[in-house]
């Protein structure tokens, strides 16, 4: 008579199916957590399982949905998460830094300018000082 191996392989295949969602649940929190877009082929591809197997989870199927309605439609640009937003405050700072930094470019631009016609100015004057020399000559 034969052993019986059943509980076993119920147990090996229990197993891996927790496995199978636990992997799914990583990368959806991994995806969230980076603001990556989510939709069921995305998680599939992070979680190396079938898209199928999602659509059959019904609780993973409800989060998906969840996330892909918050991150909105799937763009090129990943979204970022809400703990890594930056704040009023210093959007404000950025924006004060960056006008600081125009106004220099600005001045030194005109600066630059005011250079460039001396130089000019000081070339002309030089060509039509050095033609009159050449015709006495």
């Amino acid at each position: 008579m034969r052993a019986d191996n059943s509980p076993h392989i119920v147990a090996a295949a229990r197993e891996r199916a927790a496995a199978t969602r636990e992997r799914a649940i990583a990368a959806l929190r991994h995806m969230d957590a980076a603001g990556q877009p989510v939709s069921f082929d995305a998680v599939a591809r992070e979680a190396g399982v079938s898209r199928s197997w999602l659509y059959t989870q019904p609780d993973l199927r409800a989060e998906i949905n969840r996330l892909r309605e918050r991150h909105g439609p799937a763009s090129s640009t990943p979204q970022v998460p809400d703990q890594q937003r930056a704040s009023d405050a210093s959007l404000l700072r950025r924006l004060e830094a960056a006008t600081a930094r125009n106004r220099q470019l600005a001045e030194e631009n005109q600066q630059l300018r005011e250079q460039i016609a001396r130089a000019y100015g000081e070339l002309r004057t030089m060509k039509i000082h050095g033609a009159r020399a050449g015709e006495s000559r």
